[in-house]
């Protein structure tokens, strides 16, 4: 059965903008989250475990750039959790 066309979306430029999202910025949000994490914890724990975790929060980010309806709000919550821990990593 196919999907019903009132839930699709229609511009070609939203669905970029949610693919770059999911994409660009949730491998953003992951780089940061974990040179955030390296204030924490020993650089070479975090660089092992990051090549696994990494994986699995940037496709999670992925989905959910997807589950969120508008895009903007997606760009916002990465550019905002960028932005947390980038702060985090360099203060």
């Amino acid at each position: 059965m196919p999907a019903n066309k009132k839930y699709l979306t229609k511009s070609p430029w939203i669905k970029l903008s949610k693919l770059l999202a999911g994409s660009l910025g949730g491998y953003l949000v992951t780089v940061s989250f974990h040179a955030a994490l390296t204030r924490v914890f020993q650089k070479e724990y975090v660089m092992v475990t990051s090549f696994i975790t990494g994986y699995l929060l940037w496709a999670t980010l992925l989905l959910v750039a997807f589950l969120i309806p508008q895009a903007w709000k997606t760009w916002a919550i990465y550019v905002l959790l960028v932005g947390v821990f980038s702060g985090i990593y360099f203060s």
